[in-house]
């Protein structure tokens, strides 16, 4: 069966909320988190140097480059913008979708890509709800919602994403997501 003709399954990932069980990937994702944020500060606010004179970290305006990363990001699936989306990762960089198995490396990602835009995404919105990291990494957590296919399926859910310092632009290491919607009753 190919996935692109079963409206249940988006990219390999059946979707929850269309009578299948989902694979737990929070569990993951909050401890990646918890261990790069105990690596990096929280602090919202940055003073121009630090006390070894190098230049503070400003988490500020890194919020700001990746909520417009973010954006395009959303924008590029809905214009099956595949350039934008497969040069985003990093070389290495895990996508963690449910009911899967991780897709590992931007040769895959891009893979996983070109099914996603096959989709016939309509509309996607990305919502940031919290915002964290460092200077080598960042973490954003939020909310989603995609409209795609001719049934105008709607798929709501959560993230996670890592974003990683690649000789000073940001690209994305790490993608996990999960549908919000209750799974649906057996027929």
């Amino acid at each position: 069966m190919s996935f692109t003709n079963n409206p249940a399954v988006l990219n390999g990932y059946v979707t929850p909320h269309l009578n299948q069980p989902m694979k737990p990937i929070y569990l993951f994702a909050v401890a990646l988190a918890g261990l790069l944020s105990a690596g990096c500060e929280r602090s919202t606010t940055s003073s121009a140097v630090q006390h070894d004179g190098t230049a503070a970290f400003d988490l500020a305006a890194a919020k700001k480059i990746i909520a417009e990363k973010t954006a395009r990001f959303a924008k590029a699936h809905t214009t099956r913008d595949t350039a934008y989306l497969n040069t985003i990762f990093t070389e290495d960089a895990r996508a963690y979708g449910p009911n899967a198995e991780a897709v590992r490396g931007r040769k895959a990602i891009s893979a996983l890509n070109q099914e996603w835009v096959n989709f016939d995404i309509k509309e996607a919105r990305i919502e940031s709800t919290n915002f964290y990291g460092c200077n080598e990494y960042l973490v954003d957590e939020g909310q989603y919602s995609f409209r795609y296919g001719k049934d105008n399926i709607v798929d709501k859910g959560n993230y996670i994403y890592v974003w990683k310092n690649v000789n000073g632009d940001w690209k994305l290491d790490a993608d996990m997501w999960g549908s919000s919607l209750p799974v649906a009753a057996p027929k």
